[in-house]
This record gives structure tokens, C-alpha cells and sequence, in this order.
């Protein structure tokens, strides 16, 4: 047990350190773009062309590896992601800089996908929902706690300083998941596969991910206008208000992994109707400085757990291997980031920051109404428990 439990921590600093540096290059935009002697809006585009990569990559990578085992395709990801940060710390020039960005990305596209099942495998399935819960905190304390950390160091010792610390964290990382991850095939055990297989319910759930990040992402991406804007609040305030936000969300999270574990499709109906309430809330009383980051910390808590219940329902209705039905439900996710910032962007210089809070509620009330569109499904047939071979 405490090989497995030391495993499952190796997992989640995987995630943490994937969370940190998809989003390091936000805290250290302009003394990045200073150094490399490039505008602010390229270096933006490594945000950009991150996601891209993460989209397109992560099924045909999950294929490609699909008989790989677990420990050895783990340990490699991690070497890259060491290998490619440290690069991207030494890149003296911004086309450096982008291959070696691409570089992560691609193994942060299938980290994701083969994580979630791997992390299952370490305990029975009836620990589920806790155990992605634990795996996917991991990257929810990335954003509380290491993007902040991340870009502190970086406005003190330099932005590659920052990549460097990363890199460290991450070559710790890749000797505990080395050591104590099971040598399994990815084809063994019972997460291969989805223990009620139903293709309908596994797009089903795709489209709500989709519809429910691009709902949270057209809001959050625009909060220090709409904390500063229409709640009134100081600038300098809008660090602790992140902070309540991200300590909701942790604690959100791992509130949920016993839910879902008990009920995961009702746990997925309540944090996407949690989120649509939450932020149609902050369209209406966002003008209230204490609504607004009660609200902001609420919307937080409900996309948050939101990650936890997608992690314990694709184990549950993949309809073929369960690392291919996760890398499409992170290109889906993916696909919602880029749609919810874009549609923020399109609406505000229009309309104000406000509407990006109503359009994002307008995502979750659809995603609510497509999630609860699953009772209408016939009951799954559920998988036996000794057919987990392709």
C-alpha cells in the first residue's frame, strides 16, 4: 500500500509540474519577451501552440504507445518534459524557445492520457473517484501555489531560473515514478478498459467537457478586468482573491472524489449546474465585491471537482481502451479552452467584461442540459471484470 500510495504522489507532481509549465510563461510574459527580444503577443502564442499541440497529438501519441507498459512510458515522458524544460531554459533564441515548448507539449498530451488509468490500477476500482481526485489536485496546486512560486523565482533570479526549478522538480518526479510504479501493460488490469462501456454516454460526456471548460475559461481568463472593472476591487487584490478561487478549487476536488466514486454522473449534474450558477450569479451580483469572490471561489470549487468527475466517468464508459477515450476527453478540453477565451475575446470589446461571465454561463447552462440528456440513455451494460484484453 505504501508503494502505491508513494506512486500515486509521483502521479500527481506529474500533473503539477504539466500545470506549471503550460502556464509559467502567463507569470513571466514580459521579462520573457524582454530576454528574447520579441513582443509580449509572440510569446503569448507559446500558450497557444501549447494547446494546439495537446489537441492534436494526444489521440494519434496514445495509439502509437498503446503497448507500451505504464512504468516505462511514464518514466520516458517525464525525461522528456525534463529535457525540453531545461532547453527551454537554455534557448537563447524564440525559435528555440517554440521547439522546445512543442516538445513538452507532446509529452504532456500523453501524459494525460495514459495518467488517469495508470493512477486507477495502483488501488481497487471502488477508490476511483478518490484516486483521479488525488491525481488531478495535483494539478489544481500547480495553480495555487507553483504558477505563483514559478513567477516569483522568475522576477528575482530570471525567467530561466524558473524552468530550471521546474526541471529539478521534475527529474524528482521521474525517479519516483520510476520506482515505484507497477510494470504493467497498458492493456492489464481493470482500467484498461471501461467497466459499463457505452459509446453514446462517452460522447455524451466529451461534449459536455467541452461546453463546461469553454464556459469556465470565457470567465476566468477576463477575471482581473471583472474584479477591478465591476466589482471595484484594487488591483493589488486580485493575488488573494486567485488564491481563494485555487484553494476552493483543491478542496472542491477532493471533496467530489468520494462522490463520484458513489455516483458519478449526478456528481458530473452538480458542479456543471454549480458552475452555470455560480457565474450566472457573478453577472448579477458581481458588482458586490464580497459576492463577487465568494462567487469566483464557488465557480472555482465546481470546475475543479468537474475534473474529478470526468476523470472516474471515462474510466467507466470508455467504449474501447480507456488511455485512447482519456487523450480524446483532453483534446476535448483543450478544444474548450481555446473556444471559451476566444468567445471572451470576441464578446469584450463589445460588450464589456459582464458578458464574459453571462456567455460562460450560457456554455454551462447547454452543457447542463446535454448532461442531463444521459437519463434518457438505456442502462449500460456493465463490462466483465476478466475482459480487459484489446
Amino acid at each position: 500500500m505504501r508503494r502505491a500510495v508513494g506512486a500515486l504522489v509521483g502521479l500527481a507532481g506529474g500533473t503539477f509540474l504539466y500545470t506549471v509549465a503550460e502556464a509559467l510563461p502567463i507569470g513571466l510574459l514580459l521579462p520573457m519577451a524582454a530576454d528574447l527580444a520579441v513582443p509580449p503577443s509572440r510569446v503569448g502564442m507559446l500558450i497557444t501552440a501549447y494547446g494546439a499541440v495537446v489537441v492534436v497529438a494526444s489521440v494519434p501519441l496514445t495509439a502509437l504507445a498503446r503497448r507500451v507498459p505504464r512504468r516505462r512510458l511514464l518514466s520516458a515522458l517525464l525525461a522528456g518534459f525534463v529535457v525540453s524544460t531545461v532547453a527551454m531554459a537554455l534557448a537563447d533564441t524564440f525559435a528555440l524557445m517554440v521547439v522546445a515548448r512543442i516538445a513538452t507539449a507532446a509529452t504532456h498530451a500523453l501524459f494525460w492520457a495514459v495518467v488517469v488509468p495508470a493512477a486507477a490500477e495502483l488501488f481497487r476500482p471502488g477508490l476511483r473517484g478518490r484516486v483521479v481526485a488525488v491525481v488531478f489536485a495535483g494539478g489544481n496546486v500547480a495553480l495555487v501555489l507553483g504558477v505563483p512560486a514559478g513567477t516569483w523565482l522568475g522576477e528575482r533570479a530570471g525567467w530561466r531560473a524558473s524552468f530550471l526549478a521546474v526541471a529539478a522538480l521534475g527529474a524528482l518526479v521521474l525517479v519516483a515514478v520510476a520506482a515505484l510504479l507497477p510494470s504493467t501493460r497498458p492493456d492489464e488490469g481493470h482500467a484498461a478498459r471501461g467497466s459499463a462501456p457505452d459509446a453514446r454516454r462517452f460522447w455524451l460526456l466529451v461534449a459536455v467537457a467541452v461546453l463546461t471548460t469553454a464556459g469556465a475559461i470565457a470567465a476566468y481568463t477576463y477575471v482581473a478586468l471583472f474584479v477591478t472593472e465591476v466589482s471595484g476591487l484594487p488591483a493589488a487584490s486580485l493575488g488573494a482573491i486567485l488564491l481563494v478561487r485555487g484553494i476552493a478549487s483543491v478542496a472542491g476536488i477532493l471533496a467530489f472524489g468520494a462522490v463520484v466514486d458513489r455516483d458519478p454522473w449526478r456528481a458530473l449534474l452538480w458542479t456543471v449546474g454549480l458552475q452555470a450558477v455560480a457565474l450566472l450569479g457573478l453577472y448579477t451580483l458581481g458588482h458586490d465585491p464580497t459576492a463577487a469572490v465568494v462567487l469566483l471561489g464557488l465557480s472555482g470549487l465546481a470546475f475543479a471537482a468537474f475534473t474529478a468527475a470526468l476523470g472516474g466517468l471515462v474510466l467507466r464508459v470508455a467504449p474501447g481502451r480507456s488511455d485512447l477515450a482519456a487523450a480524446t476527453l483532453s483534446a476535448a478540453v483543450n478544444v474548450g479552452v481555446t473556444a471559451g477565451a476566444l468567445a471572451g475575446g470576441l464578446a469584450l470589446p463589445s460588450h464589456g467584461v459582464r458578458s464574459t461571465v453571462l456567455i460562460g454561463a450560457a456554455f454551462g447552462v447547454a452543457a447542463l442540459a446535454l448532461a442531463m440528456g444521459e437519463r434518457l440513455l438505456p442502462a449500460p451494460t456493465a463490462r466483465p471484470a476478466c475482459a480487459v484484453r484489446a
